[in-house]
């Protein structure tokens, strides 16, 4: 499956070869305050992308980097220490044909909206619903 995207603005490109998880959507407090709601994101092994440009990495935590466009501020990608590199299903290009497979962090979830589609939920991370990082 090859896919691009890119942020709004277009300075930062990217390509991917190979498969893309299904897309997870994150609750958490980082996710919300990056994005002003919530995130959702597919993953890809990192030696199938390419991106062009440089993003912005911003080190949000101990195990986790997030990049984005420096000029539009776009979110594009999480990084943490697993074998894959997250990339935020909104930024694809044109249908993405991946579905929504469930919910992480849904414990930071915020009060103005429920979570009602009947897929998977977990209260904090989830190595099942996620590309686990090592």
């Amino acid at each position: 499956m090859n896919k691009s995207g890119s942020c709004l603005c277009g300075a930062i490109t990217y390509e991917t070869s190979g498969a893309l998880r299904p897309v997870v959507a994150c609750h958490c407090a980082q996710c919300r305050k990056t994005s002003g709601n919530y995130v959702t994101a597919t993953s890809v092994a990192r030696d199938r992308i390419t991106i062009k440009g440089e993003p912005v990495w911003f080190a949000s935590s101990d195990t986790a980097r997030r990049g984005f466009c420096g000029t539009c501020g776009s979110n594009l990608f999480w990084d943490g220490a697993g074998k894959n590199i997250s990339i935020f299903a909104g930024t694809i290009d044109g249908e993405s044909g991946l579905k929504l497979k469930g919910h992480i962090f849904c414990a930071d979830k915020g009060d103005y909206y429920d979570i009602a589609d009947g897929l998977p939920r977990a209260e904090q991370a989830d190595a099942d619903l996620t590309t686990k990082v090592e």
